[in-house]
């Protein structure tokens, strides 16, 4: 009798080698996705078919966009730091399919997972690790498996299909496609040869020559920091974020090309885009420049790139994360207000910002206006710059 494993499922090339290939070892293969937002019912239900025609013993669908915005989008909304500055986490879902395949593993009774991560990858790393937090289970791994005897991995998992009468989409064969609630990511082919992006290599967002002609505004509420409305209408997080996707998608906004230093020491390059949660990490930056104090906004970012190091290598239930994200929400307290974006195409700009708590002095605007005098200012910078004017007396030649 064959022993249950529990796969977490995409319907991509990687996880497609694994049903059959664990099957022909003699697993029995229960497939999980989880449903974390950004594709379309007609992709969800290609997903489903595409796990029972490899043949799965038994395939579920989790929906896991609440637990994506609640987990990962609110704090790394009060983040509002990318990794390296630059790349907005994208892969961030990784963990809550983990937790999907456990919750199934659970309920089938057996504590083998499996996934189809690379040996080259960052998804391994939190696979493992979020596992291991989680208990004691047995991991398998069939593409860090067939890496011992296989370089060309791609085009070995394409060749295992076809022999087995299983088809592989043209877009599959060329890049690694992941896409979720918080955007698209794309890597393989040219782009990792350090060349141009062809065409193929794109998601969402629409070139510059689709662009609408007139330029988009919305406006977002926030309450301690978390998006709340949009354009004067209550929504839930997830749905919201979707709108944003849409609407900005098609000014191309949220689209970038990016080196990083990965958790196992190469260079990653990829191709992303992240329409929605751009735009929300705009007008959160926004309101909070406004509405936190100097030393607030100077220290914040010290947490914040520790909390986003934390999570792209694979520490998402390292309790230091729990203790930075108790710093997070403390900041958001007078995070409330209103924010209008605009875009023409390509990049967003807050340009309008309202809340209670912004800190204005009610008798002085910065190059305007002031409610002190002459002397108090002179004083001011003289006791200010006191060290480095010493410094400059003392040393003058």
């Amino acid at each position: 009798m064959s022993q249950d494993i529990v796969l977490a499922f995409s319907g991509g090339l990687d996880t497609s080698f694994c049903v059959p290939y664990l099957k022909e070892q003699g697993w029995a293969v229960h497939s999980v996705f989880a449903d974390t937002g950004g594709v379309s019912g007609e992709e969800r239900a290609y997903i489903e078919a595409r796990a029972h025609a490899l043949g799965v013993a038994s395939h579920v669908t989790v929906d896991g966009g609440s637990a994506l915005w609640e987990h990962f989008v609110k704090p790394f909304v009060w983040a509002g730091e990318g990794y390296q500055s630059r790349y907005p986490l994208l892969v961030s879902d990784r963990y809550l399919i983990v937790d999907a395949a456990l919750q199934r593993a659970a309920e089938l009774g057996t504590r083998t997972l499996a996934h189809g991560c690379t040996g080259m990858g960052n998804d391994q790393v939190r696979f493992d690790l979020a596992v291991k937090a989680s208990g004691d289970y047995q991991i398998v791994a069939p593409i860090r498996e067939i890496q011992k005897e296989h370089t060309q991995t791609r085009a070995y998992e394409q060749q295992y299909l076809n022999e087995r009468g299983f088809e592989v989409r043209a877009k599959q064969q060329a890049y690694t496609i992941n896409e979720n609630l918080l955007g698209v990511t794309l890597s393989g082919g040219e782009i990792d040869r350090w060349q141009v992006p062809g065409d193929g290599a794109r998601g969402w967002c629409k070139p510059r020559a689709e662009w609408p002609s007139e330029p988009l505004r919305v406006t977002l509420g926030f309450e301690h920091g978390e998006a709340k409305s949009l354009n004067g209408e209550r929504t839930g997080g997830p749905a919201l974020l979707a709108k944003l996707n849409a609407l900005f998608a098609a000014y191309g906004v949220g689209r970038g090309l990016y080196t990083g230093d990965t958790t196992i020491g190469l260079k990653g390059r990829i191709v992303y885009e992240a329409p929605g949660l751009v735009a929300l990490l705009v007008a959160h930056r926004a309101l909070e420049e406004a509405v936190l104090s100097k030393l607030q906004n100077r220290f914040k970012p010290e947490v914040a790139r520790k909390w986003v190091e934390a999570v792209y290598e694979g520490f998402f239930h390292d309790p230091l994360k729990a203790d930075l994200e108790a710093y997070l929400a403390s900041s958001q307290r007078c995070v409330n207000g209103e924010v209008t974006l605009e875009t023409a195409g390509g990049t967003v700009d807050a340009v309008a910002i309202a809340s209670p708590h912004i800190l204005n002095a009610k008798g002085a605007t910065y190059a305007q206006s002031a409610d002190w005098g002459v002397a108090e200012a002179e004083g001011f910078i003289k006791l200010y710059g006191m060290s480095s004017t010493l410094w400059a007396e003392v040393n003058r030649p």
